[in-house]
């Protein structure tokens, strides 16, 4: 099967660098034997590197410790359902997935592309090659995934224990789907470049996939958001670690693109920057890889220093010089078709919120990158932390809540006084209030309470969007204002799902404000000793120490501790938190201990516990104990965001006035008389 595998990577290798000349040369010279012969390169690709992913996992599932990467990353006792995830567990295997899924998404975009955009579909087969063969680049002469020992070991180091997760088992692979996917974006922009067709109509073509790449990277930074919280014991679920801000980064700009490509449909306005933001949002997703490959950066999440660092740099710096210079020279045939024609307008809210976006890009960047600059040029590492993100980014964040609120209350081109004073009306009150009731609650964070008014803004305005869609649609067709209101977001998908998106971005943005009001406490109890923590809401908790218990399972031998746990004198169960030391099939210790977090959530807050440690071998442990008010409203808002992004997606659902005339209709024109 390895030799197989290597087959396999050589074939896509040719295959690849044939389609990427085919490609180009096809398109510009207008042959299509060539751009034929591109197209079905991006197939047979596609076909070569499934097979060596079914030659890996054949290995990984076989036990074939005599494989380099299947020693790493399995052992005999680790369970089937990691067994699969080691697929992309270490730093050789993710290649693979990598450069496979994105012949994959090669393939269904030439398969599947309108027969209208058959000219942009040479640069696009061309772009995919490139990119892939790159990858298999890496692979084959860097970090070959079939490479061999010299010896057979009787069992593999196993999979590292943080990641023997449900979540790690679905996080990396809908990050890759998210930074993959951007590379069919990427590749009609550079086509859309190359053949100068620079109207909508490429824009037309990379709709969905847009769309599919950012859901894809929600739904990654969610689950990563998740497993951190957990998995890695300490409080909390986003922390600006550099491969979280990696992550995030493509998620900003593509939002940003997401928001202006509607202003260059409908006005004609702001291609220079869209095609910008698409090509920039590839950049970041490549320069994330690089960052999470190459160890420049400490990561809880990163692999180790490796030489594939240095690939993905030249490829880096390569990749972005030509898609730049293609672009500077492109730039006269960008003009607008329209101006700006009113600072109050909805056109210069979708620009404010675009500028917003870009800034908390930047600023995350530059955080990320701090360390290597700063030991580039002063040879010491100056780490940036929490405090600089948060300190910049939360004014910004507030900034652009409130412009969510705002942009769909504004017209499109120039908004008169009196329209503007009838749609803020609700909104604006509704703020005020849910402020006012704040302050007389007892509430002084100013950010904190600023989140959660600008929130009550944005719900008010959402809410006014679909209870005047849902009247129209009553008071036009005779509907009840339940069916009125699903036909007005069938019908209407990508307006009212963005709403159902802005609706869970405000629900994370309430969750984030309450992490100002989080509590911790450490204390050390004997079995049958009490500690006492108050809650942000007045409860009171009391935590009893129950006992100390050790026993096998599977691959780990756990140490438990187990406490019972009551609220303002009433009994809310046990809650147990463990200690785990994971071992191979032969019973010798892998890793470093791991920590198992005790949980009780609910809506208001959760109880978070974790066990420390044991002294000195006795029943006497460590604990430390959280109070975290709204996480569940974390993911609550996550899954509305998610679902708000699938009704975007959902096929039809045009505006009726673009429809064509179905048969069975007949259509009169009637001039004035």
């Amino acid at each position: 099967m390895t030799v197989l595998g290597n087959l396999a990577l050589w074939v896509a290798f040719l295959v690849g660098i044939w389609g990427a000349l085919t490609g180009f040369m096809g398109g510009l010279l207008g042959r299509a034997d060539l751009q034929q012969s591109a197209r079905h390169a991006v197939f047979a690709m596609c076909a070569a590197l499934l097979t060596a992913v079914f030659a890996l996992e054949w290995a990984l599932f076989h036990h074939d410790f005599n494989v380099e990467y299947v020693a790493a990353y399995t052992s005999r006792n680790l369970p089937i359902f990691y067994t699969w995830s080691a697929l992309y567990a270490g730093q050789k295997g993710s290649l693979l997935f990598w450069a496979s899924v994105l012949s994959v998404f090669g393939s269904l975009a030439l398969t599947f592309t309108s027969r209208r955009h058959a000219p942009l579909l040479p640069y696009v087969a061309g772009v995919v090659c490139a990119v892939a063969a790159f990858f298999v680049t890496v692979m084959l002469f860097a970090a070959n995934p079939f490479a061999r020992l010299a010896f057979t070991p009787l069992d593999g180091n196993g999979l590292n224990p943080q990641l023997q997760n449900p979540g790690m088992v679905f996080h990396p692979p809908m990050l890759y789907l998210g930074y993959i996917s951007m590379t069919i974006p990427y590749a009609f922009a550079m086509a859309a470049l190359l053949s100068r067709r620079l109207d909508t109509d490429w824009l037309v073509a990379i709709r969905k996939w847009t769309l599919v790449s950012w859901l894809f990277l929600s739904i990654g930074l969610l689950l990563g958001m998740w497993w951190a919280y957990v998995e890695l014991g300490w409080g909390g679920y986003w922390a600006w670690d550099p491969v979280e801000n990696a992550a995030l980064l493509p998620w900003l700009t593509m939002t940003a693109f997401l928001h202006s490509v509607m202003i260059q449909e409908k006005r004609g306005m702001l291609k220079k920057w869209n095609l910008a933001l698409v090509i920039g949002s590839w950049l970041l997703s490549v320069m994330g890889t690089f960052i999470t490959r190459s160890g420049v950066i400490s990561s809880v999440h990163s692999f180790t220093q490796s030489p594939v660092g240095y690939y993905f740099l030249v490829f880096l710096i390569l990749a972005a010089a030509a898609s730049f210079t293609l672009y500077a020279r492109r730039l006269p045939l960008l003009d607008a078709e329209a101006r700006l024609e009113s600072m109050v307008s909805r056109e210069a809210s979708f620009l404010f919120n675009n500028l917003l976006l870009v800034g908390i890009a930047f600023s995350v960047l530059w955080g990320t990158l701090f360390p290597i600059l700063s030991e580039l040029v002063q040879g010491t590492k100056v780490t940036v932390g929490p405090p600089f993100f948060n300190q910049v980014n939360i004014p910004l964040g507030l900034a652009l809540l409130a412009l969510t609120g705002i942009g769909p209350l504004i017209a499109w081109r120039r908004a008169s006084l009196p329209n503007l004073k009838r749609q803020f009306a609700v909104p604006l009150t509704t703020g005020g209030f849910v402020g006012l009731i704040l302050l007389v609650g007892g509430m002084r964070d100013g950010w904190a309470l600023m989140a959660i008014a600008l929130a009550g803004f944005v719900a008010a305005t959402v809410g006014q969007e679909f209870a005047r869609g849902a009247r129209a649609r009553h008071r036009q067709y005779g509907e009840p204002y339940a069916l009125a209101l699903a036909r007005l977001v069938g019908r209407n998908r990508r307006r009212y799902g963005g709403y159902i998106v802005h609706t869970g971005i405000l629900i994370l943005f309430v969750a984030f404000a309450g992490m100002a009001f989080k509590t911790e406490t450490q204390v050390t109890l004997r079995p049958g000793e009490r500690a006492t923590i108050r809650s942000p809401y007045g409860w009171t908790y009391r935590l009893t120490h129950l006992g100390i218990s050790q026993y096998d399972a599977l691959n780990r031998q756990v140490t438990a501790a187990t406490l019972e746990v009551e609220r303002d004198g009433k009994r809310l169960g046990v809650m147990t938190t463990e200690k785990r030391q994971h071992v191979d099939g032969l019973g010798r210790p892998t890793f470093q201990p791991s920590t198992e977090v005790g949980i009780r959530s609910d809506l208001r807050e959760d109880l978070y516990i974790v066990l420390g440690g044991v002294v000195n071998g006795t029943e006497q442990a460590v604990f430390r104990f959280t109070i975290n008010p709204l996480v569940w409203w974390v993911w609550y808002g996550g899954v509305v965001l998610v679902l708000g992004g699938l009704v975007v997606m959902w096929p039809g659902g045009g505006s009726p006035a673009v429809k064509r005339v179905q048969a069975g209709y007949a259509v009169r024109l009637v001039g004035k008389q």
